[in-house]
C-alpha cells in the first residue's frame, strides 16, 4: 500500500497567504504609527504634546514625516480592513474599519492650522480655521467614531464565541477613544487623547496579531 499525501488547492493556499498579510498590516499600522509620533514629540524639544496634538506634528519643514505616518498607517489599517472581511463572519467590523483608515489618510492629506506657538516661527493661533484645518478635524472625527464602533461589534462578536477576554480588550479600546475625545473637548490636556487614541489603535492590532496567529496554526 502506498501513502497518500493530501495537500490544500494552490488557490485556497494562496487565499491563506493573502489574508495573513492584510491582518499583519493591520498588525503593524498602530505600533508604526504610535512609534513614529512619539519618537518626534522626543525629538522636537519645542513641542509640549500637553499642549498640542500629535496632528501639529504635521506642520511646519519637517511636518512631512507626520503627514507620511497618518497615511502610510491609514492604508494598512484599509488594508487590514479587507483581511478582517476573510477572517471574521461580521460584515460591520471590516467596514468601520476601513472608514477609520480612510479618515486617516484624509487626516494625513489635510493638515491642521498652524499656531499656539508650534513650531518655531508660528505665534499666533488663527481666529479662524481654514478649510483643509476643518477637513482634518472632520476625518479624525469620523476615523474616531468608526474605530470606537469598530471596537464596540468585536466586543460583542468575542463575547458571543465566549472569549471574555477578548471581549474585554475590545472594549477597552472602544473607551480609549470615548475617553481621549472627552478630555480633548474639556480642554484636559492633548495627552490624554493621544494616549486614549494610541491605546485603541495599539489594542485593535493587537486584535488582528490575534486573528493572525490563528490562521498561522
Amino acid at each position: 500500500m502506498t501513502a497518500t499525501t493530501i495537500t490544500a488547492p494552490a488557490t485556497d493556499v494562496r487565499t491563506l497567504g493573502t489574508t495573513r498579510r492584510l491582518l499583519g498590516a493591520l498588525a503593524l499600522s498602530g505600533p508604526l504609527w504610535a512609534v513614529v509620533s512619539l519618537s518626534q514629540v522626543v525629538a522636537h524639544d519645542g513641542f509640549d504634546l500637553t499642549k498640542y496634538p500629535l496632528s501639529m506634528l504635521a506642520v511646519g519643514p519637517a511636518g512631512w514625516i507626520q503627514i507620511t505616518n497618518f497615511i502610510v498607517a491609514g492604508l494598512l489599517v484599509i488594508a487590514g480592513a479587507a483581511g478582517l472581511r476573510r477572517a471574521l463572519p461580521s460584515r460591520w467590523v471590516p467596514r468601520l474599519t476601513a472608514v477609520y483608515g480612510a479618515g486617516y489618510v484624509l487626516a494625513g492629506v489635510f493638515v491642521m492650522d498652524p499656531g499656539g506657538g508650534w513650531p518655531v516661527g508660528f505665534d499666533e493661533t488663527p481666529d479662524t480655521l481654514s478649510w483643509h484645518a476643518v477637513a482634518h478635524l472632520l476625518a479624525g472625527t469620523v476615523a474616531f467614531i468608526a474605530l470606537t464602533a469598530a471596537h464596540l461589534v468585536l466586543a460583542r462578536h468575542f463575547s458571543r464565541r465566549g472569549e471574555k477576554g477578548w471581549a474585554w480588550v475590545a472594549r477597552v479600546g472602544a473607551v480609549g477613544v470615548i475617553v481621549g475625545d472627552a478630555a480633548s473637548m474639556a480642554q484636559l490636556g492633548s495627552e490624554i487623547m493621544a494616549g486614549g487614541v494610541m491605546l485603541s489603535m495599539l489594542l485593535l492590532s493587537l486584535i488582528a496579531a490575534k486573528l493572525l496567529r490563528q490562521r498561522m496554526e
